[in-house]
């Protein structure tokens, strides 16, 4: 399961016109589902979201977290962040896990995080969303929890 987050001053998600998740200042984080993928990926990966120190404390450095703030969660599920780009000029995405399972485990991470988190907001499963962030640094990393039957590649930038 894969997470891009980045750091926001606010951000939300429109469907069909109708804003359907918003937050103040906290993360927004784009979700990619694997191949492979279970609750125990989407519960690592939760972990490191709440508990990245990526806010600023009172000396400017990055050392506050999501939960030591208090801050807003964006989560949104986009399947690209799976794709394999190795070769050629157009993605693959034999390595996403099927719409199912997907939205199984999506619904999963944003129960478990409402769980855990006060401010939790979510982005629409297979809908056509606009997004719509300040982003606030900017402030983006790339978060990987493996899928359990070993698909990862060199893509690999920060394992969870």
């Amino acid at each position: 399961m894969i997470g891009l987050l980045q750091r926001v001053s606010e951000a939300a998600v429109t469907v069909e016109g109708n804003e359907i998740a918003t937050i103040g200042p906290g993360l927004l984080v784009l979700v990619g589902i694997e191949k492979g993928d279970s609750e125990a990926q989407a519960g690592r990966l939760l972990e490191r979201l709440l508990g990245y120190r990526v806010f600023a404390d009172a000396s400017g450095r990055m050392n506050r977290s999501l939960a030591d703030i208090k801050g807003g969660l964006l989560l949104v599920p986009q399947f690209t962040l799976v794709a394999d780009t190795r070769k050629g000029t157009r993605p693959s995405f034999t390595t996403a896990a099927p719409p199912q399972e997907g939205l199984r485990l999506f619904n999963h991470l944003v129960q478990q995080a409402e769980r855990r988190h006060s401010v939790v907001a979510a982005g629409r499963f297979g809908a056509d969303m606009q997004v719509h962030l300040v982003n606030d640094g900017p402030v983006t990393f790339w978060l990987r929890a493996n899928p359990s039957n070993s698909l990862a590649d060199n893509r690999v930038l920060s394992n969870c």
